[in-house]
């Protein structure tokens, strides 16, 4: 069923890619993600063509100037899931329904606007941070049938490969759009605890000293990746009510050893829309007086 004038090999391959990781996104977010160095009009005709092809489809948004948000077809997903770039990384049945796509639409592209304000800064730094190194819903299990979904994984290079100073980053994204109380976004910080904590039971194996028993996230990182919740759907004041939630939630003894191996912080997006996720616009949950930049603290 692939159309003739579908390039599988370049760019087109690259824009179905990200709708199929991404879910969705509007046609000027595809825009800089995937082709920021040329005029729209180009990345309109792709995927116009990968739609005629029968790759992705799209939906409009009445009472947002007639925004069209483009999302990948049951066959796209199917076929960029064959690629090796995308392995293990299929979505739900659901990311082509064009139903389930109007009812998630808002946090959704909430969520690409934050990888975007990611990649424009790595681009403007010369850090490294491509298009398919942001993963949304990636499973972790924490026991007792429960898991840690963040909203994405991010990886990130910080610095030049050049002169090997760079540094490897990697950070679970929670983006919270005042959907839910203070009190529940800070209940995140307990579920990421104890995925910090999570050993899973082995059936007929106990730990020895030659082979103990080791946290879940160890098979994956080499270091557990840092958390960043970035804020939206709320003022300055809503923003500051939320991060001293975080804050009450940073004090609870059980959290002790998750917070002090990992960095957690909060910033509004505006921020980071505004000046770049690189710059010191984050407040450490433990003490939100300060504003660092994400990559370099502690």
């Amino acid at each position: 069923m692939t159309n003739v004038n579908v390039d599988v090999g370049g760019g087109d391959r690259l824009a179905l890619a990200v709708l199929v990781q991404y879910r969705m996104a509007t046609t000027e977010q595809m825009h800089w993600v995937i082709a920021p160095g040329v005029r729209i009009e180009q990345t309109r005709r792709r995927l116009a063509r990968l739609r005629e092809a029968g790759l992705v489809d799209r939906i409009t948004l009445p009472r947002a100037g007639r925004t069209r948000v483009w999302f990948p077809s049951s066959y796209g997903v199917q076929l960029a899931c064959e690629w090796p770039e995308m392995r293990g990384r299929r979505p739900s049945r659901t990311v082509s329904d064009p139903t389930a796509v109007r009812l998630k639409v808002g946090h959704a592209l909430t969520v690409t606007e934050t990888v975007l304000a990611f990649l424009k800064d790595a681009r403007r730094h010369g850090d490294r941070c491509r298009p398919l190194d942001w993963i949304p819903e990636v499973h972790h299990p924490i026991g007792s049938g429960e898991a840690v979904t963040p909203d994405a994984l991010l990886y990130y290079r910080h610095g030049s490969d050049d002169d090997g100073n760079g540094s490897k980053l990697r950070a679970f994204v929670e983006v919270d759009r005042a959907t839910m109380g203070p009190e529940r976004l800070a209940a995140k910080l307990t579920a990421y605890a104890r995925l910090h904590r999570y050993v899973p039971t082995v059936p007929g194996r106990r730990p020895t000293l030659q082979e103990p028993a080791l946290e879940d996230w160890r098979r994956r990182y080499p270091l557990f990746p840092r958390l960043l919740f970035v804020l939206d759907g709320t003022g300055p004041t809503g923003a500051k009510t939320r991060i001293r939630a975080l804050r009450a939630a940073s004090r609870d003894p059980a959290k002790f050893s998750f917070l002090t191996d990992v960095p957690v912080l909060a910033a509004p997006l505006t921020d980071l829309l505004r000046n770049g996720p690189s710059a010191p616009v984050w407040r450490p949950v433990q003490d939100p007086a300060q504003q660092v930049a994400w990559h370099s603290w502690p």
